[in-house]
C-alpha cells in the first residue's frame, strides 16, 4: 500500500473517528500514530511519539498561553466584568437597543481580557441577557448579541487560538496578535450598528430604558471598579505592540497585574488563586492534547506525501486566493458544525500551510482571516458552539430556534466584515507592518 493511500485512508478515518464524537486530541493522536506505523514502521512511530510531544510541548512561546488563561480566570473570578456591563449600561444605556450595545461592547471588553469566546459568552449570558429580559428586550436580540460577540474573543488580542496559530505556521506571534485588533474592533462596531439600526427601524424589539441622570462624582463611582481593566489590556497588548515584550513576557506581566489588581481591590482570596489556577490548569491540558495530537497528524501527512500532492494540484490549476480563500471557507463553516474551534484549526493547518506557502500568502493576514471564519463556524446551525453555549446558560427560558434566529443577523454583519477583510488586507495588517 503506498504512503498516499495510507494518507487518504487516514483522512477518512479521522472524520469517522470525529463523526462518532471521539475526542479531537485523542483522534489525531491515534490515526497519525497508526499511519506512521504504516508508513515509516513501528520504530518511526515510536520515534515520533517520543518526540514531537516534547519538541511542540518545550516551545517556549506556547507557556504564553496558561499564563493568558490564568490571567482571564482571575479578572472573571474577581466580578471586574459585572462592573464593566454595569458601565457600559449607563453610557450607552440611551441609545437604540442600548442594552444590547452596551453588552456588545462590554463583551468586547472582556474578550480582551479573557481570550476566551466560550468564557465570554458564558459571562454575558449570566449578567447582561438577563437585564436585557427583564426590560422586554425581544429574546433572539438579547441572547443573540450576547452570543455572537462571544466570538470577539476568538480574534481581539490575546487570543489563545491565535497563538497557537502562529506557533503552528511559525509566524511572528506578536504581529499576529495584533494583527486582531482592527478586525475585532470593526466586528464590535458592525454589531452595534446593526443593533442601533434595527431598534431604530423597530423599537419594539428594545423598548428604551430609563436612565437616571448622574452627577460627575457618580460616574467616577461607576468607572471605578473598571478602571484596572483597560490599563491591563493596555499594558499587555501595548507591550507586545512596542517590542519591549514578547507574547510569553506580557502574558506573564498581565498576570501579576491581575492578582495586584483584585488584591487592591480586595477581592483576591486563596479560594480565588486555587480556582482560576485548576480551570486555567484543565483548559491548558486539553489544548496541549489537541495541539500534540495536531503536532502529530502533520508529521503523518508529511510522511504521506499528501500536502505535497495538493500543492501541485493548485499550483497545476492556477488557483486564485481568492478561489483558496472562498473554498477555505466552505470547508471551516462545515467543519464548524461538528468540532470545535481549536479542532477545526489545528486539523486544517497541516493540509493548508504548505499552500499557503506555495501560494505567498501573508501568514499574518491569513492567520486573521482563518480565526473569523472559526469564529463564524462558532454561530452558525446545527452546532453552533457558541449557541450551545447561550443555551446552557438560559436554560428553558429562551429556546434554541430563538438564539439561532437571533445569531443570524450578525452572520449578516460578519459578512460585510469579512468582505472588506478580503478586499483590503491592508486592514488587519496595518499594525504589524508599524512594529516591523
Amino acid at each position: 500500500m503506498s504512503a498516499m493511500i495510507v494518507g487518504v485512508i487516514g483522512l477518512f478515518a479521522l472524520v469517522a473517528l470525529l463523526a462518532i464524537r471521539v475526542p479531537v486530541g485523542i483522534a489525531l493522536s491515534v490515526i497519525s500514530l497508526l499511519g506512521i506505523s504504516l508508513t515509516r514502521g513501528v520504530n518511526g512511530a515510536f520515534g515520533a511519539l517520543k518526540a514531537i510531544p516534547y519538541e511542540f510541548t518545550a516551545h517556549w512561546t506556547l507557556s504564553a498561553i496558561p499564563l493568558f488563561l490564568l490571567m482571564g480566570t482571575i479578572i472573571s473570578g474577581s466580578g471586574m466584568t459585572n462592573s464593566l456591563y454595569s458601565a457600559m449600561r449607563v453610557w450607552l444605556g440611551w441609545l437604540p437597543g442600548g442594552l444590547a450595545v452596551a453588552t456588545n461592547f462590554a463583551g468586547a471588553g472582556f474578550a480582551a481580557a479573557s481570550g476566551s469566546s466560550l468564557a465570554t459568552t458564558a459571562t454575558l449570558g449570566k449578567i447582561a441577557v438577563p437585564e436585557m429580559l427583564k426590560n422586554k428586550y425581544e429574546p433572539g436580540l438579547a441572547t443573540g448579541v450576547a452570543t455572537a460577540v462571544g466570538t470577539l474573543g476568538a480574534v481581539i488580542p490575546p487570543s489563545i487560538i491565535i497563538v497557537l496559530y502562529a506557533i503552528f505556521a511559525q509566524a511572528p506571534v506578536g504581529q499576529v496578535l495584533i494583527a486582531g485588533i482592527i478586525p475585532g474592533l470593526l466586528t464590535a462596531f458592525m454589531y452595534a450598528g446593526l443593533i442601533i439600526t434595527r431598534c431604530w427601524m423597530n423599537p419594539s424589539l428594545a423598548p428604551r430604558v430609563a436612565i437616571p441622570k448622574m452627577t460627575a462624582a457618580e460616574h467616577l463611582k461607576i468607572v471605578a471598579p473598571i478602571w484596572p481593566l483597560p490599563i491591563l489590556v493596555l499594558a499587555v497588548v501595548g507591550g507586545i505592540y512596542s517590542g519591549v515584550m514578547t507574547a510569553t513576557e506580557s502574558a506573564a506581566v498581565g498576570v501579576v497585574l491581575a492578582i495586584i489588581v483584585t488584591l487592591l481591590q480586595g477581592k483576591l482570596s486563596f479560594r480565588l488563586l486555587r480556582e482560576s489556577l485548576l480551570e486555567a490548569a484543565q483548559t491548558t491540558a486539553s489544548l496541549i492534547l489537541i495541539a500534540v495530537g495536531a503536532a502529530l497528524f502533520t508529521r503523518f501527512l508529511a510522511f504521506s506525501g499528501l500536502p505535497n500532492i495538493l500543492t501541485q494540484m493548485i499550483s497545476a490549476g492556477d488557483t486564485s486566493q481568492l478561489t483558496l480563500i472562498l473554498s477555505i471557507a466552505v470547508v471551516y463553516l462545515f467543519l464548524g458544525c461538528f468540532l470545535d474551534p481549536l479542532g477545526v484549526l489545528l486539523l486544517t493547518l497541516p493540509i493548508l500551510l504548505p499552500v499557503f506557502k506555495t501560494m505567498n500568502i501573508d501568514l499574518v493576514w491569513m492567520g486573521i482571516i482563518l480565526v473569523k471564519f472559526i469564529e463564524i463556524g462558532m454561530l452558525t446551525p446545527p452546532v453552533g458552539l457558541n449557541v450551545f453555549i447561550m443555551k446552557g446558560v438560559m436554560g428553558d427560558r429562551v429556546s434554541l430556534v430563538t438564539i439561532f434566529k437571533g445569531v443570524s443577523w450578525f452572520l449578516l454583519a460578519e459578512v460585510v466584515v469579512m468582505i472588506l477583510l478580503i478586499a483590503f488586507p491592508a486592514i488587519t495588517l496595518f499594525l504589524p507592518s508599524l512594529m516591523n
